[in-house]
């Protein structure tokens, strides 16, 4: 199991860096503790807050990401727009939004809440779990994306058949499906029922 990331360190505004650490949550999503990011996701994982982007284009194509290589978790593989965690403390919408501009280079022209979901998704390449109770968003990019290398591999805009192909040739995150699934009808409503999602 790869464990290079274990010490994933953040800047803190005086200069210094600090573990990564993850809000842990009850099943209901109240707060109830911090974790370091990697010993969160060690079996049998510790439900922690989380979230999912769904970024579409003006032709209702889904933005997704291919994850970089250098991951410490599914490497390769493709997923939703983008996804992370929260600091502890930090709002879902803030951090939805931080972590969109900083893997990809853009801003939102449109974000919005689309529920939660919670879920336990053990990934056997790493051996790694997600315990997460998952805040879900879905907007509009209008402007070109410029992804961060050490985050994304590759990005490509899909139609909902095209994601159906792509998934069924192509590994995507264990969790993809699970958390697209609960965001569906936030992304109908945004991109009308023509686009077939």
């Amino acid at each position: 199991m790869p464990i290079t990331p274990a010490t994933e360190t953040h800047s803190s505004s005086n200069g210094t860096t600090q573990p990564i650490l993850l809000e842990l949550v009850d099943e209901k999503g109240v707060t109830i503790g911090t974790a370091e990011k990697l010993a969160a996701h060690q079996p049998p994982g510790q439900l922690h807050r989380a979230f999912s982007v769904f970024l579409f284009d003006e032709r209702g194509r889904l933005l997704l990401q291919q994850r970089a290589l250098g991951k410490y978790h599914s490497p390769g593989v493709w997923s939703n727009t983008c996804c992370g965690h929260p600091y502890p403390g930090e709002a879902p919408f803030a951090a939805a939004a931080r972590r969109t501009y900083e893997e990809l280079g853009v801003s939102p022209s449109l974000l919005a809440a689309a529920g939660t979901v919670r879920y336990n998704h053990p990934d056997p390449a790493s051996g790694l779990v997600e315990q997460e109770f998952n805040h879900l968003f879905v907007g509009l990019v209008q402007e070109p994306v410029t992804p961060d290398a050490e985050e994304v591999g590759e990005t490509a805009f899909v139609s909902a058949a095209e994601l159906a192909e792509r998934h069924a040739r192509e590994p995507f995150s264990a969790w993809f499906l699970t958390v697209l699934d609960a965001a569906r009808p936030a992304i109908r409503e945004l991109t009308g029922p023509s686009a077939g999602w």
